[in-house]
C-alpha cells in the first residue's frame, strides 16, 4: 500500500473531498494539518514546488496536487495504481 500524505487546514471542502476519496477506497493515510503551524505550511510549500492551497497530497512522497488534480487521476483511472504501490 502506497504512503499517502495530506497536508489540510479546518473548514476546507476540498480537504474534505480528498479525505473522503480515500476512506471510500479504504486508502489509509496521514493527515497533516498545517494551518496553524508556519513549519509544516513552509514544509509543505516547499515540498510542492511553491503551492500554498489546501490540500497538497503525496503519494509515496511524490506531489500530486490538489484535490482536483487526484480527481482527474481517479477519473483516468490512474490513482488505483498509484495507490497500489508502496
Amino acid at each position: 500500500m502506497a504512503k499517502v500524505e495530506i497536508y489540510t487546514k479546518k473548514n476546507c471542502p476540498y480537504c474534505t473531498a480528498a479525505k473522503a476519496l480515500l476512506d471510500d477506497k479504504g486508502v489509509p493515510f496521514e493527515e497533516i494539518d498545517a494551518e496553524y503551524d508556519e513549519d509544516l505550511k513552509n514544509q509543505m510549500i516547499q515540498r510542492s514546488g511553491g503551492r500554498k492551497t489546501f490540500p497538497e497530497i503525496f503519494i509515496n512522497g511524490e506531489h500530486i496536487g490538489g484535490f482536483d488534480d487526484m480527481k482527474v487521476l481517479e477519473d483516468n483511472g490512474t490513482l488505483d495504481a498509484m495507490l497500489s504501490t508502496g
